[in-house]
């Protein structure tokens, strides 16, 4: 079992960044791909990137290639999402989720969730 847990939303303006953090609990975090999604007001869960166990691997949404990046330290059992150049339509509530194929972009693929941390872009 994995617990994970979501942090560094906020507020911020547009052209700004964030880096988003997902800490889980559990010895096997480091042998789990992991992804973002993000769900925004109205909308349908969202593919945002994902990286491989080793991080060697990742992928990413094309509206937000180039602009965000994802990695893992697994000595701190963490995921990080930096976000640059936000926009307001990067307004959303950001969920990790982990123990999926390699390179899964659909969300029942992933065994966990965490419950979000909530990104908000201003114009």
């Amino acid at each position: 079992q994995v617990q994970l847990v979501e942090s560094g939303g906020g507020l911020v303006q547009a052209g700004g960044s964030l880096r988003l953090s997902c800490a889980a609990s559990g010895r096997r975090f480091s042998s789990y791909n992991v992804g973002w999604f993000r769900r925004a007001p109205g909308e349908g869960r969202e593919f945002v990137a994902h990286i491989t166990y080793t991080g060697s691997d990742t992928y990413y949404a094309d509206s937000v290639k180039g602009r965000f990046t994802i990695s893992r330290d697994n000595a701190k059992n963490t995921v990080y999402l930096h976000m640059s150049t936000l926009t307001p339509e990067d307004t959303a509530v950001y969920q990790c989720a982990a123990s999926s194929p390699m390179g899964a972009t659909v969300d029942q693929l992933y065994a966990y969730w965490g419950q979000g941390t909530q990104v908000t872009v201003s114009s």
